[in-house]
């Protein structure tokens, strides 16, 4: 990868959900690919809105862009994804990591979502690790990065890697691994070959939250400087270091604010869940008791 030229590409911060959107292109060609787009979700009314895609699509007109893919980092569990509607306006395929149906496999009983195809479902493209593709005369690498979710992948493109939330900036640290089939041990790795890349190398991560002392949102970063500062990966830091200290902040974290919808919707490629009988798309929420105090009521 080094030596290699860099896209052009322009950021896309959505603040409600602290996730960074990409839109990334070819100068010689105008081809482009959107990465981890956001769809404005209200979870208190269950109303979806364009605002996020749409200043996205505004940037692809004023740039004179072709989208030829849609490519997603990971299922996120923070935000719904904008894919489907970027794809019907614009055009372009959908990928997504090939162990998406590892994701689909957990998930697929917990929502009762039966309509989840088991090879994929909805996506167009499954990646697999060092797969290659082409955005116009830009290759691709992709780079399977497990820990935070067993889908998550990375897309290296010249000199840029988008790393999904494989790592943060280097004053924030790294992903939570607790969600299932997460793995603390396992992104360990995963960001060991990230941090094998050329110290050069720019990475750009889907998450921020402005780590104490920092005023600014940011997103990118480089390899030397992850490897110099970040708190949880550091140079020196050791691999059994690394996993006690992830599992101890892990079982201290709430779930995410809008977990339960993002799933369902992100794990079909932004598709909502079919209509019932009325017409009407519901989200489905699984009920526990905490605490063992047995069945929920009505049960």
């Amino acid at each position: 990868m080094g030596g290699q030229a860099g896209p052009a590409m322009r950021a896309f911060f959505d603040e409600a959900t602290n996730t960074v959107s990409y839109l990334v292109w070819d100068p010689a060609t105008r081809s482009a690919a959107v990465i981890d787009p956001v769809l404005d979700w209200d979870n208190r009314s269950g109303e979806a809105e364009t605002r996020s895609a749409d200043a996205l699509l505004a940037a692809v007109a004023e740039e004179g862009l072709r989208v030829d893919w849609i490519l997603e980092t990971h299922v996120h569990a923070d935000h719904l994804t904008a894919s489907p509607y970027i794809k019907a306006k614009a055009g372009g395929r959908i990928g997504i990591g090939e162990h998406i149906r590892d994701v689909q496999q957990i998930f697929r009983p917990v929502f009762g979502a039966e309509d989840v195809a088991p090879e994929g479902g909805d996506f167009d493209v499954l990646f697999g690790d060092g797969a290659e593709f082409a955005i116009g005369t830009l290759p691709v690498r992709v780079m399977h990065v497990p820990g935070h979710t067993p889908a998550c992948v990375a897309y290296l493109i010249g000199d840029a890697a988008f790393i999904g939330d494989t790592l943060f900036m280097p004053d924030y640290g790294t992903a939570r691994c607790d969600f299932p089939g997460g793995d603390a041990r396992v992104l360990w790795r995963s960001v060991q070959r990230l941090l094998a890349l050329p110290p050069e190398t720019r990475l750009f991560t889907c998450h921020d939250y402005k780590a104490p002392g920092r005023d600014r949102f940011a997103w990118e970063s480089t390899v030397a400087e992850q490897r110099a500062r970040n708190p949880h990966v550091r140079d020196g830091m050791t691999e059994e270091e690394f996993v006690a200290m992830r599992r101890e902040r892990d079982a201290k974290l709430a779930a995410p604010v809008l977990l339960l919808p993002s799933i369902q919707v992100n794990m079909r490629a932004g598709r909502f869940p079919p209509a019932e009988a009325n017409g009407v798309r519901y989200m489905r929420i699984p009920v526990r008791m905490k605490g063992g105090l047995g069945a929920a009521p009505g049960a």
